[in-house]
């Protein structure tokens, strides 16, 4: 299977995947080793640093998501994240995480049939995001049993502190079913990258200004989706009401 993806890759992304998933696992380990700033600093490394490197696996991995079995191997990463985490390796079990949320993600669209549902998807997912961070089971997960939000969320490393911001697997499988949904249908993969991955940096620059203990995440992946591709959409779903 590693041997399948490196094939459908290519050496040069498999290389800078490779390099990518090395230096994350180097910034969480070794973050909190570094001199303390102060929260702008941690809000700005975070916002322009961190997140960009994250979901530029997403990006990175995004071939492999018309392959198939990917399930299977979604499961098998999720595993090692979680023996990762039992022996304390936490730097491994944070970035075999992501893998696995990201590969659940471009799973997931292969469900869907047709562009009209993942625009469907995109319109409601916030809604429901915003209702579960204030009044549903995030909201019991985080304020109830935070050890258990932090053992499955994905963490973005503080420099200096023990501490770290994170982000839940829905935002990392709905990020990554977006972009994947982006270059099927034929839509603009780079700018929605950048719309969402801007999406969840404004949400954690808010989240500071406004000295909030946290936002949703959805709300700005799904808008980082849909706005630059918004005139492509509009035309897509008018032509599919037309033959209908």
């Amino acid at each position: 299977m590693v041997g399948r993806a490196a094939a459908v890759l290519g050496t040069r992304r498999a290389a800078g995947l490779g390099a990518l998933l090395v230096a994350l696992c180097a910034w969480d380990a070794l973050a909190n080793e570094l001199p303390a700033v102060g929260d702008r600093w941690d809000v700005a490394i975070v916002a322009l640093g961190v997140i960009p490197a994250t979901f530029g696996v997403v990006w990175l991995l995004l071939p492999v998501a018309e392959a198939r079995g990917l399930l299977p191997v979604a499961v098998a990463t999720g595993a090692l994240a979680l023996l990762l985490d039992l022996a304390e390796l936490d730097a491994g079990a944070n970035v075999a995480k992501l893998v696995a949320f990201t590969l659940v993600g471009f799973w997931f669209l292969q469900l869907f049939e047709a562009l009209s549902w993942v625009v469907l998807v995109a319109v409601l997912i916030p809604w429901v995001d915003i209702a579960s961070v204030y009044r549903g089971p995030t909201r019991v997960v985080v304020d109830e049993q935070p050890g258990l939000f932090e053992r499955i969320a994905v963490a973005f490393a503080l420099p200096g502190e023990d501490a770290a911001a994170r982000l839940g697997p829905p935002d990392v499988l709905f990020f990554a079913l977006f972009l994947a949904a982006a270059r099927t249908f034929e839509l603009r993969v780079a700018a929605t990258w950048l719309g969402m991955t801007a999406g969840l940096a404004l949400t954690l620059v808010a989240t500071y200004a406004f000295d909030l203990g946290g936002l949703p995440g959805l709300p700005g992946i799904a808008l980082g989706f849909l706005a630059p591709n918004a005139d492509v959409l509009w035309r897509s779903l008018r032509a599919r009401a037309s033959l209908e």
